[in-house]
């Protein structure tokens, strides 16, 4: 298990361009959710660092990036963001907020799985039900989208997608502070569920993998 770990560094310093991560003005809370992040332990299959948090969603955000890896083939990718407003925020219900895509590509035969959707959201509820985690105002999409290839791509194989978008509240814990790196701790499981990996211990040894080969690169 590897630790998720990185640096506030080229943009991603959680500010979302205001203020600096090392400044006073970035709050304690913040502050310890980050760092929270940054320690987790994760499979090793993960490859995980920071990215250019978005801008305009909220005073403070932080951003990770992360693909499951099989040798040299990425089985699924996805971003995490964590959204911070001091002063509350009236549709999160709370003052953090999480928001992730994670997408992969399915064999044919499962993606031709009417109940694909309802399952793939389902995953996301049922990791951090599994990790016993406190959350509200979860919502957000699952879509599932086809790719046939003519002329000089013929010779490909035809494609379906599947992308999860979501998002949720994560719920405050000691010190006001949500308990972050379990939370990515249950997002990666998310994302290697849906790259087709096995369980990797107690937590998610009730999980039903979906058998799949190749995931695209998050742009």
């Amino acid at each position: 298990m590897a630790p998720a770990q990185g640096q506030f560094s080229d943009h991603s310093d959680g500010t979302g361009g205001e203020g600096s991560a090392e400044g006073e003005s970035v709050p304690v809370a913040f502050r310890s959710a980050v760092d929270a992040l940054r320690s987790a332990r994760l499979r090793p299959e993960l490859e995980v660092e920071p990215t250019r948090p978005p801008k305009r969603l909220a005073p403070y955000a932080y951003a990770l990036e992360a693909a499951v890896v099989e040798g040299e083939e990425d089985l699924a990718d996805g971003r995490l963001v964590l959204l911070h407003d001091p002063a509350g925020h009236d549709a999160w219900q709370g003052t953090f907020r999480l928001v992730t895509l994670v997408r992969a590509e399915l064999e044919p035969e499962m993606a031709a799985d009417p109940l694909l959707p309802e399952v793939c959201w389902t995953w996301l509820t049922g990791a951090l039900d599994a990790r016993g985690l406190s959350y509200g105002e979860a919502g957000g999409t699952v879509t599932r989208a086809g790719s046939h290839y003519f002329g000089e791509l013929s010779a490909r194989r035809p494609a379906t997608q599947i992308e999860i978008r979501a998002s949720w509240t994560p719920r405050e814990a000691r010190g006001g502070v949500p308990d972050m790196a379990a939370h990515l701790v249950a997002w990666a499981d998310l994302l290697c569920q849906l790259a087709g990996l096995p369980p990797s211990g107690t937590a998610d040894a009730a999980v039903v993998t979906l058998p799949q080969r190749r995931g695209p690169q998050v742009s």
